[in-house]
């Protein structure tokens, strides 16, 4: 008998009031942040979040962090459900589930020294001892590559890649089961990426992690990531084992993503496919599937129905009606579970 998914997502969204006209029978517009997602999550599984700026992938990591309250869905970690836990329940759910953030720069208090900022969760929880929060800061150092005398220096004093050591440090300071990694290395240099990348993927192998490390660009995630999910404007539209997605990808949209990645190969042609069109607004999304404005093969009834997200084989599922018939899985039904 298989594991338990240590996290479940169930048609989880989040619909943001964006204002309008108070005039009478006028109703507020919403933005459509999020929109029906759902996945599993098993222990030490690294999941890929990835999609253009504005689809919704860090709204969705708030989301399971219950930094954000949901419009609806459920979020269950460890089978409990996140979004009707309150008082001391949810405060050790929190403490078993972290997060790194995107920019180093801000996420780090100027005011505080770096062994401060890392005994703060464990200062927060009444961890240990006083002598023992203080090891534990200079283990938790090391554990991130850097030496126990960082402890004493203040953020400014340490480059980009340094400081987003330290907030791994910190995010690993309560021995959490999950993290979720907000574009961890997007405002690094390239050079100091790979770093990151690396160590993020040494300490989900030593520490057993279960990670969703969210991207912008499929070329980040690959290395890192065991499977990937693909987002577009607030909908879940592939999650397949990373293997499998990019060498046979199934939406077409993921497709669009892959061929904008530059091959590092001079004897090989760079064939991008780019998106015709402009995203469309999450405040008035377009009827059916979302894409369809901008894909190639979109079909008649890609405008008139919503496409469910359906498995079509061991932790790969697509929401692609020209998919759907090509594979051989019923063309429309109502959305279900995760896959």
């Amino acid at each position: 008998m298989s594991e338990p998914p240590l996290l479940e997502v169930r048609d989880l969204s989040r619909h943001f009031n964006a204002g309008g006209s108070l005039l009478p029978g006028h109703r507020p517009r919403r933005i459509q942040a999020v929109d029906g997602v759902s996945f599993d999550l098993a222990e030490g599984e690294t999941l890929g979040l990835v999609g253009e700026s504005g689809c919704g992938k860090s709204t969705l990591g708030r989301l399971i962090l219950r930094l954000i309250e949901p419009t609806a869905g459920a979020v269950l970690f460890e089978g409990r459900d996140v979004t009707q836990l309150s008082g001391q329940a949810l405060r050790e759910t929190r403490r078993r589930i972290q997060m790194v953030f995107q920019d180093p720069y801000s996420s780090l208090d100027p005011r505080m020294r770096i062994g401060t900022v890392i005994r703060e969760p464990l200062d927060i929880f009444r961890v240990g001892t006083g002598p023992e929060r203080r090891r534990r800061v200079g283990e938790l150092l090391e554990r991130v590559g850097l030496d126990a005398g960082y402890a004493a220096r203040f953020p400014h004093e340490l480059s980009g890649g340094q400081r987003q050591r330290v907030g791994i440090a910190a995010a690993l300071a309560l021995e959490p089961r999950l993290i979720v990694a907000d574009e961890p290395v997007s405002a690094l240099d390239v050079s100091v990426q790979a770093q990151i990348l690396n160590l993020l993927h040494r300490l989900q192998q030593e520490l057993r992690l279960a990670v969703i490390f969210i991207a912008h660009n499929l070329d980040v995630v690959e290395h890192i990531s065991d499977r990937v999910a693909v987002m577009y404007l607030g909908k879940l539209v592939e999650i397949a084992p990373t293997e499998r997605l990019f060498s046979a990808p199934e939406h077409p949209y993921t497709r669009a993503l892959l061929s904008a990645i530059p091959i590092p190969d001079p004897t090989r042609s760079f064939h991008p496919q780019p998106l015709p069109g402009e995203l469309p607004s999450p405040l008035d999304p377009p009827t059916g599937c979302r894409f369809h404005p901008r894909c190639a093969d979109a079909l008649p009834i890609c405008a008139e129905a919503r496409p469910a997200l359906l498995s079509y084989a061991p932790g790969c599922a697509v929401a692609c009606h020209v998919a759907a018939h090509r594979l051989g899985l019923v063309a429309v039904r109502e959305e279900g579970g995760a896959p």
